[in-house]
């Protein structure tokens, strides 16, 4: 359970409006942990943020993947921040969820909750969304950029432009103006983003579909760049589960493993039926009609994206969005290492003292997605190579 001081330090990192409004709404709970535990600790109790990036999880739900495994499975909980979902995590309401691959490196060794990451949820799906008059990054000099939390692969990438082009991101108060080389970054919920981008409180945003899209379809943004341009199919969320579940209960860990690699499996060849089932005409799991989600899920034109700037690597083939669950360690050891490299609006000395190395074999345990991978037909149903190794691809 989360102290006083350690419940602080998380809605400071994470603070949005949303998501403070929750996080002091929850406080009785966190601090009262008797009336948040699970009263059957047998039972699937997931908890999401409304992003593709959680699709798998929520398929595996209504499909019914979970419950052909034999698991008693809870309606997905809706979260609405980054911090209510880690709370929610840390203080058992849920035991499995998809979070900020980088914030699994926090809460593991920043606040030392003992969790793991036992797969991948997808890849790519993140893109930079500017307003319309923007075309270059180099014009994001003296503006604003909101991302979803300092620990996440957006933090990360949007970075990499930023220095890439001469440019300085920095956190200052806002009534201090900025330098035309240095770009204020701000946290804001996914779900405020698309707001603020609309009456000018901010120039951009990075963060998952489908807001992105959603912003070029209204009108009110375009993209700069795809994430998965810049670090070809990278991860953003993996799926988190407790330490103890995974130690004491390895045949339950495996068959929630199961039902999500089917369900990727099931998603990557019915992208039609997961966008109806993710979107208010369907399960309403995500804020948009059904129509958007299929844009983001089906259509993605390299030649316009090519034109506009957004893809410079074409070549990488990558979709807009795509699933498999192979948390490749080549990614965990370059993913720290630039996490380091990183300003983050806290301490992190913690940080400091890691090893890639050993957050590789410490923090993530591939060993239940491997046994999943096999029942399903081998990683090359994913389009993986057999013995599950790649390098990473970081081109700005």
């Amino acid at each position: 359970m989360l102290d006083r001081r350690q419940f602080l330090h998380l809605t400071r990192l994470f603070s949005t409006s949303i998501g403070m409004s929750i996080a002091v709404s929850s406080c009785d709970r966190i601090f009262h942990p008797q009336a948040s535990q699970p009263s059957d600790n047998d039972r699937v109790k997931i908890g999401y943020i409304p992003i593709t990036d959680a699709s798998p999880l929520l398929a595996a739900y209504d499909k019914g993947f979970y419950r052909s495994e034999g698991l008693e499975v809870s309606p997905p909980q809706q979260y609405y921040s980054w911090d209510a979902i880690s709370q929610a995590f840390i203080n058992r309401e849920v035991n499995v969820v998809h979070l900020l691959m980088p914030t699994t490196v926090w809460i593991r060794y920043g606040l030392n909750v003992p969790g793991k990451v036992v797969a991948w949820n997808h890849t790519n799906g993140s893109a930079i969304t500017v307003l319309p008059n923007i075309d270059r990054p180099s014009q994001l000099g003296g503006q604003t950029i909101a991302i979803p939390s300092w620990y996440s692969i957006h933090n990360i990438v949007l970075q990499l432009l930023l220095r890439q082009y001469g440019l300085e991101p920095i956190v200052q108060p806002t009534d201090i103006n900025l330098q035309s080389n240095q770009v204020q970054l701000a946290v804001l919920s996914p779900l405020d983003m698309l707001s603020a981008l609309s009456k000018g409180d901010i120039s951009g945003y990075i963060i998952a579909e489908p807001y992105n899209l959603a912003a070029e379809t209204t009108g009110a943004g375009k993209l700069l760049r795809l994430t998965g341009d810049i670090w070809k199919d990278h991860a953003c969320c993996v799926v988190f589960m407790h330490e103890d579940d995974i130690r004491d209960r390895p045949e339950w860990t495996q068959k929630v493993v199961n039902a999500i690699v089917r369900s990727q499996q099931w998603s990557r060849s019915n992208r039609l039926e997961l966008a109806h089932l993710l979107s208010l005409d369907g399960s309403k799991y995500m804020p948009y009609p059904a129509s958007v989600l299929e844009r983001v899920l089906t259509s993605y034109d390299s030649d316009y994206y090519t034109r506009t700037g957004a893809m410079i690597h074409p070549e990488w083939r990558s979709q807009r969005i795509d699933f498999q669950p192979y948390p490749f360690p080549s990614y965990t050891r370059s993913l720290v290492e630039q996490l380091k490299k990183t300003l983050i609006q806290d301490n992190i000395s913690f940080l400091e003292q890691l090893s890639a190395d050993f957050v590789v074999e410490d923090l993530v345990d591939d060993s239940f997605v491997k046994q999943a991978l096999m029942k399903v037909g081998g990683p090359q149903v994913f389009g993986l190579s057999l013995d599950l190794s790649r390098t990473e691809e970081v081109h700005i």
